[in-house]
């Protein structure tokens, strides 16, 4: 049942519209002035706020910045009989849902308060989905490595500092990347991200940059690039080392200048996004090969972030697997299974050349394939099957 705050120094109403609200099932609360409701919004949680704008202690605008202050997560409709077009459109503004006017329209409230409703469940849908989204995206371990990771991401983050993640396949570097993007300032912007290893050279321009219409033979309309579709929010270009060095060129120019231009156009676009670029090469060992711009390495390469292979940190392994073993056995519906020590060590004695990514493979396996309790013997006979 949904639960409604009215604040309103009118009993009258706050009694009117009791009835009414509750009439319709939902759950109602009252406050008799602004300071009320926001220590009840503060300490309760709700789905909608109703508030009036003229009342004592606090008016219904102060609280409304009061509610934005704290992140009060409620849609909060303003409701007033001394509204005009003015007031109506500095409540918005100031973060309101909605306004209405007294004497109220009950139809126009209803629908407002459902209308309200459904962004509210849209916003909690939404922080639950990040929260699981934040929980497969874990970054698990206390190795000294990960753990100086760890303090790299919070010290970085926040800045718009341009990072250059390296490390072998498989050892997390798009999760350093998404983790940089979640504690930055452009959180709630887009994270794009760009494989340049699985777009062919020719289009990775049109990727990039977009293009417009007649640009080439397949280009029937204008398309944004990806560095358009990042604007607010971070680009993540993954494996770099494999851009062709005429692409580079306009990556540089978009770094340095930060604009682009669609491949076929004239017209220079500004872009405002962080760029994080990862690659398993070395870089100056392809600088030296004539494959790799050193003037775009050092551009990139502001921060450095190295992702240790899964063999130099072996002591992170039983705690990869106990994460590993409860998230697929959510996703199985399977029971949750147990490993035993013995099974642990000899998963540290495993030469992990595809490393994280290798080893969840392996855990999924054993999952499926082995009783309640992982043994030794198992590891031995399911992580390196022969065939």
């Amino acid at each position: 049942m949904a639960r409604i705050l009215i604040i309103d120094d009118e009993k009258s109403i706050r009694r009117t519209l009791r009835e009414i609200l509750e009439y319709e099932n939902f759950k109602v609360e009252e406050a008799a002035d602004g300071l009320e409701g926001l220590q009840l919004a503060q300490k309760e949680k709700f789905d909608i706020i109703l508030c009036d704008i003229k009342m004592p202690k606090m008016d219904g605008m102060e609280a409304l910045e009061k509610f934005m202050e704290v992140n009060v997560d409620a849609p909060v409709i303003m409701i007033s009989g001394h509204g005009n077009i003015e007031t109506a459109v500095e409540a918005v503004k100031k973060g309101a849902y909605d306004f209405i006017q007294k004497p109220l329209d009950l139809n126009r409230l209803l629908v407002t308060v459902r209308n309200a409703l459904d962004k509210s469940n849209l916003v909690t849908e939404t922080k639950t989905l990040r929260k699981k989204i934040s929980k497969t995206f874990d970054m698990i371990g206390d190795s000294a490595a990960i753990n100086s990771i760890k303090e790299m991401i919070e010290r970085v983050a926040p800045t718009d500092a341009r990072v250059l993640i390296t490390g072998e396949n498989g050892t997390g570097k798009e999760l350093v990347a998404r983790w940089l993007h979640e504690k930055s300032q452009r959180a709630n912007g887009p994270l794009i991200e760009v494989n340049c290893a699985a777009i062919p050279s020719e289009l990775i321009e049109s990727e990039l940059f977009g293009h417009e219409k007649g640009a080439f033979t397949s280009a029937v309309a204008q398309r944004k690039g990806k560095f358009e579709l990042a604007e607010g929010g971070t680009i993540f270009l993954d494996e770099i080392g494999d851009m062709s060095l005429s692409a580079q060129a306009k990556v540089l120019r978009a770094l340095q200048e930060n604009k682009i231009t669609r491949v076929g156009g004239d017209k220079e676009l500004k872009v405002n996004v962080r760029v994080v670029a990862a690659t398993n090469k070395d870089l100056k060992k392809e600088i030296l090969k004539g494959n790799f711009r050193e003037d775009l390495y050092h551009r990139l390469g502001v921060i450095l972030i190295h992702v240790p292979s899964l063999n130099e940190r072996t002591e992170d392994i039983p705690s990869l697997a106990d994460h590993f073993l409860k998230n697929i056995c959510e996703e199985h519906n399977m029971p949750l299974k147990t490993i035993s020590k013995e099974a642990l060590k000899e998963l540290q004695k495993i030469a992990w050349t595809g490393n994280i990514r290798e080893f969840r493979n392996v855990i999924e396996r054993l999952v499926i394939l082995c009783d309640k309790s992982i043994t030794d013997k198992d590891v031995i006979a399911y992580a390196r099957p022969k065939g």
